[in-house]
């Protein structure tokens, strides 16, 4: 298929690899356009919602559970991945060596919208720069949709048939890595650090994959990155995209900076602007990068400059991104869950001056801990780890940092407590995924919210 070519759909056999929302969604969608459709699932029946269930039956939908018949694969005239389906299980290449045609959610639900997307990736800040920029874009009196990996999948959107002015799409690299032909006008690109090395051969591997997001794009188009970042500092675009630039200081061939509280805009071809600091108190250097971000492409999709100010000034934290949570008898707790790597742990430790105790742990992704370690000496002043990566972390901090390790958050909360003093501040910054104890970082963060509550009880 080429660019923007739509798939055929009607009598063909599709087979969606994945009962997740964008699963659920991906099947309506198909059903709807008169596919045959057969929905693959690893988990069996009695762990997979009740109501997805009863509607697919309704619709008409083959549900095969607790693992993927090779059979289906091969018999099928499309494959369409969930993102959290890696592309190497042995059905899938099977079916691809055969010949036949293996997409992702992502990659089918772009070449189905006529809407332009504006594309959020990195490792770090996806969710945040995503949330901010469809609030601007909505303030400008444009009609938005925001979704993505941050929720809502973009097929659901395809589905409605109702388009916006422009969608707004948090993308991952799992989405990436099945898409073809996905051209974004605006692709952005927050920072590239090592993380899911539980899924990918190296970390040169998840950065190209993070890259592939300007790949297709054309003249005319926007690829926005941090200049800052080692990795993408060294990006050439071959695409024909303008390349816009960011970073703290001012150099040649940066298109944002910061300077005197302001952010400054130097626009291709245009005047300097800049945006006033003082009404922005997210805290951290992290947050600052992803503001010159979100304020790029706000100029990128035509966004005058009062309603990019007023969105700086209103800008708030998402829920469990550096989140306060509460001050007790002098001590300061903040929910971090979604720092999920090493990299995000980092930017949380650094984001304070104040003593911190950390609560970290989870499930390992494959990263290397020392960078907290060295983050997190001078700041740190005693480590609660828990989960499954708790003796890793604590192998990673013994003879530097002091640490406990807890059986779960509760006792994590109250040995943080124990060990905090008044100015203090107790950080949840995992640098792991949830998925050892709990359904998500929302989870997590929710339950570390809620042992912090009852302190004093």
């Amino acid at each position: 298929m080429t660019q923007r070519q739509r798939p055929k759909l009607t009598g063909e056999k599709i087979v969606v690899v994945g009962l997740g929302v964008s699963g659920l969604w991906t099947a309506r969608y198909l059903v709807r356009h008169g596919a045959r459709v057969t929905v693959s699932e690893m988990n069996h029946k009695a762990d997979l919602p009740p109501a997805a269930l009863k509607e697919l039956q309704a619709l008409g939908v083959t549900l095969e559970t607790g693992g993927h018949l090779a059979e289906t694969f091969l018999r099928a005239d499309m494959i369409v991945l969930s993102p959290g389906v890696p592309q190497d299980i042995r059905p899938v290449c099977a079916a691809r060596d055969k010949g036949v045609p293996v997409t992702g959610e992502l990659e089918l639900a772009a070449r189905l919208i006529d809407t332009p997307i504006i594309a959020v990736t990195g490792t770090n800040g996806k969710s945040t720069v995503t949330t901010a920029l469809g609030s601007i874009l909505e303030n400008a009196g444009l009609d938005v949709f925001v979704g993505g990996n941050i929720g809502t999948p973009l097929m659901a959107y395809a589905y409605q048939e109702k388009w916006a002015d422009y969608v707004v799409a948090e993308v991952s690299s799992f989405q990436l890595d099945t898409s073809d032909t996905f051209a974004p006008s605006v692709a952005i690109v927050l920072n590239i650090s090592p993380d899911h090395l539980d899924r990918y051969p190296g970390y040169e591997d998840y950065a190209l994959s993070k890259l592939k997001i300007f790949k297709n794009q054309s003249q005319g188009q926007y690829a926005i990155l941090n200049d800052d970042d080692e990795r993408l500092a060294s990006f050439i675009s071959s695409s024909g995209a303008v390349v816009l630039r960011y970073g703290f200081e001012k150099k040649e061939e940066r298109h944002a900076y910061v300077e005197n509280n302001q952010i400054v805009v130097s626009w291709v071809d245009s005047k300097e602007n800049r945006f006033d600091l003082k009404s922005y108190h997210l805290p951290g250097r992290h947050n600052l990068e992803n503001l010159m971000a979100i304020v790029l492409a706000a100029y990128a999709a035509g966004i005058g400059s009062s309603v990019i100010q007023r969105g700086i000034n209103q800008l708030k934290g998402l829920p469990h991104r550096v989140e306060h949570i509460r001050d007790f008898e002098g001590v300061a707790f903040y929910d971090d869950s979604k720092a999920t790597n090493v990299d995000a742990a980092v930017r949380a430790v650094s984001s304070f001056d104040r003593p911190l105790i950390l609560v970290a742990g989870g499930r390992h992704k494959g990263g290397d801990y020392a960078p907290l370690v060295t983050a997190s000496q001078g700041k740190v002043r005693k480590a609660i780890f828990l989960g499954e990566a708790k003796e890793l972390l604590s192998e990673s901090f013994d003879g530097k940092i002091p640490f406990l390790q807890a059986e779960d958050m509760e006792e994590a909360v109250s040995m943080a407590f124990s060990c905090a003093t008044g100015g203090d501040i107790v950080l949840l910054a995992p640098a792991c995924s949830s998925f050892d104890m709990f359904n998500d970082y929302g989870h997590r963060g929710r339950v570390f919210k809620a042992a912090v509550e009852r302190l004093g009880q």
